[in-house]
């Protein structure tokens, strides 16, 4: 279970008292163009939610092991790093999945912190290990060790690019909805979002698995992103119902890219892992 509590570094702490995320989604800034309506209301997120959200992300993606910051999944072709597991892709590479770790590059690096020297020598932002051997060879290396260190000390920025990432994504999600499905989707959202600590379930979804927009990201043409998700949904409660509605629609909908992905990659083997992680979602809901 996740306690309430800080986990950033002191040093980073200092930023703490520099905002207080307002979280619009959609809800007070996003104008639905198909209904010619504008939602109302937001969603508060304070510093210590905020890090709340950090530090569960953090158990969820690296068992709260620091040493998980820097992985290489076996049957990967990319290491994932930090409290969200950004993906990095190798020079050459160009994956399936939406790569995350150059855009925290330059979200971090827009906040003034300072990035691993080895990276301001780069031509190109790309993962300079092109193996997981590779990888962990290098693990005592200077480059890799600067890597770590930078790691540790952002996870304030690592949670805030998280949480932004829902923010930017939510129209894109509206503009690639279906236009008969629409009102249902925003409607599931406003289910879900109707505090900080049920919005952790959306935030961590899609940094978990997308938005569901990419026409890479899909086996039989069926993606496994928050859209797919919202979509699946059913029913209009609000509450601890919405939230075991939204665990239901994402099982089903991960268990569905599992029947439909390439027999190579073996998912059957992530899909009881990706269960128990959004399942928690309901226990993470009642936290205060």
């Amino acid at each position: 279970m996740i306690e309430k509590r800080l986990f950033f570094q002191p040093s980073v702490c200092a930023f703490l008292t520099e905002i207080v995320v307002l979280f619009f989604l959609f809800l007070g800034c996003f104008h639905d163009m198909a209904y010619g309506k504008t939602a109302s209301g937001i969603v508060n997120i304070d510093n210590e939610d905020l890090a709340w959200i950090g530090e569960a992300i953090f158990q969820k993606e690296c068992g709260g092991k620091k040493e998980h910051l820097l992985a290489w999944n076996k049957g990967e072709d990319f290491p994932s790093l930090g409290i969200g597991h950004f993906i990095w892709y190798p020079q050459g590479m160009e994956g399936p999945f939406e790569e995350s770790f150059p855009a925290f590059l330059d979200f971090a690096k827009q906040r003034g912190v300072h990035l691993p020297v080895f990276i301001y020598s780069m031509q190109n932002v790309d993962c300079p290990w092109t193996s997981r051997k590779q990888f962990y060879r290098a693990r005592n290396s200077d480059s890799m060790k600067s890597l770590y260190t930078f790691l540790m000390n952002t996870k304030y920025e690592q949670t805030l690019f998280i949480v932004t990432r829902l923010k930017t994504a939510i129209p894109k999600i509206m503009e690639a909805a279906p236009y008969d499905k629409k009102e249902h989707i925003k409607s599931q959202l406003f289910r879900v979002a109707d505090s900080s600590r049920k919005l952790y379930a959306l935030i961590d979804y899609v940094n978990f698995k997308g938005e569901g927009i990419k026409s890479t990201e899909r086996y039989n043409n069926q993606g496994w992103g928050l859209l797919q998700v919202l979509e699946e949904m059913k029913g209009t409660k609000p509450g601890t119902e919405a939230i075991h509605e939204f665990v239901r629609a994402a099982e089903t909908v991960l268990a569905r890219r599992v029947g439909n992905a390439p027999a190579g990659r073996n998912e059957h083997r992530w899909l009881p892992g990706w269960k128990n992680r959004i399942n928690d979602y309901k226990i993470l809901a009642t936290l205060t």
